[in-house]
C-alpha cells in the first residue's frame, strides 16, 4: 500500500535531504510543501530522475501564514500517514507577516500548529500515522508573555531558541491528544547542519543535510519507533527533554497557538 508522507519546508537543506531519503522508498508517496513554486518543482524533478519514484508532487503555501495551510488542507482529500514539520526561518531583523505576527513565532510554530491542526482529518484517516516536528538541542529562553518581541528587544538566535522549545512543548501536547486517535507525535535535533538558518544563526554547520535527515526519516518510518509518542531524540536516540515536564506551561502554550 501506498503511504503518503507530507513534508513542510522541503526546499530547505534539510527537508530536501529528508525528501531525497523518504522518496528512495517507492511505497511512499512524497508531497513537498513550500513556499517557493519553481524552486519546489525543480527539486521534485530532481528526486524523480535521482530516485525513480514518480509519486513525488508538491503543494504551494506559506508556512507562515494560516490561511495558505488552511486552503491547501480545505483541497486535499487522500489518508496521510505521516506528516514531517521541517519548515523554519530565523531572520536577523525583527519582520511580521502580513497579518502583524512575528516571523519566527508565525513560521516555526504556528505553522507546525497549524500544520497538524488542518491536516489532522487526514492524519485521521491514514492511522497508524506519525507526525514528526524538527526542533532542536538550541532551545529555551521561551517568554510566554512577550512571544512576539513586542517588549523585549528582538535577537534572533533567542527568537529561533524560543520557537524550538516551543515545538518541543507542542509535541508533548499533541502526543497526549493524540494518543487515542492512534496517530504518535514525536520531536527531534536534526544535526547540526550547514545550511542558510544556520547561516542566520551565526553558525557554519558540520554536519552533511544527509546526516541531519537520518533522525526524522528514521522517526517517521522505523518499525522499531510504533506507538512511541510525546518523545524527543537526538542521532536516532531518545533524550530527556527538560521542557517536557512542566504541563502548565506545555497547555498555555497550547491555548496560546489556538487562539491565532
Amino acid at each position: 500500500m501506498t503511504k503518503t508522507v507530507l513534508i513542510t519546508g522541503a526546499t530547505g537543506a534539510i527537508g530536501k535531504a529528508i525528501a531525497g531519503r523518504i522518496a528512495e522508498n517507492h511505497e511512499y508517496r512524497t508531497v513537498l510543501i513550500a513556499r517557493n513554486k519553481l524552486k519546489a518543482a525543480q527539486i521534485a524533478d530532481q528526486l524523480i530522475d535521482r530516485t525513480g519514484n514518480k509519486h513525488i508532487s508538491c503543494l504551494i503555501a506559506d508556512l507562515s501564514r494560516k490561511h495558505e495551510i488552511q486552503s491547501i488542507a480545505d483541497n486535499w482529500r487522500d489518508p496521510v500517514h505521516m506528516l514531517i514539520n521541517v519548515a523554519g526561518t530565523t531572520p536577523r531583523q525583527r519582520l511580521e507577516t502580513p497579518e502583524g505576527i512575528e516571523m519566527q513565532w508565525a513560521t516555526n510554530v504556528l505553522g507546525y500548529f497549524w500544520m497538524i491542526r488542518y491536516f489532522l482529518p487526514y492524519l485521521k484517516k491514514g492511522t497508524p500515522s506519525r507526525i514528526v516536528n524538527v526542533a532542536s538541542y538550541w532551545a529555551g529562553n521561551l517568554d510566554l508573555n512577550d512571544p512576539e518581541f513586542t517588549s523585549r528587544r528582538y535577537d534572533n538566535n533567542t527568537a529561533y531558541r524560543q520557537s524550538k522549545q516551543a515545538d518541543r512543548m507542542l509535541t508533548v501536547a499533541f502526543a497526549e491528544r493524540l494518543k487515542k486517535e492512534n496517530i504518535t507525535v514525536n520531536a527531534c535535533h536534526p544535526g547540526d547542519v550547514h545550511s542558510n538558518l544556520s547561516h542566520d544563526l551565526g553558525f557554519g554547520g558540520h554536519e552533511t543535510p544527509e546526516q541531519g535527515a537520518a533522525t526524522p526519516v528514521w522517526l517517521a518510518t522505523s518499525p522499531e519507533l510504533e506507538g512511541v509518542t510525546g518523545k524527543y531524540f537526538e542521532h536516532l536516540h531518545e533524550t530527556g527533554c527538560q521542557f517536557s515536564h512542566d504541563h502548565d506551561s506545555i497547555e498555555q502554550l497550547y491555548e496560546m497557538c489556538n487562539s491565532y
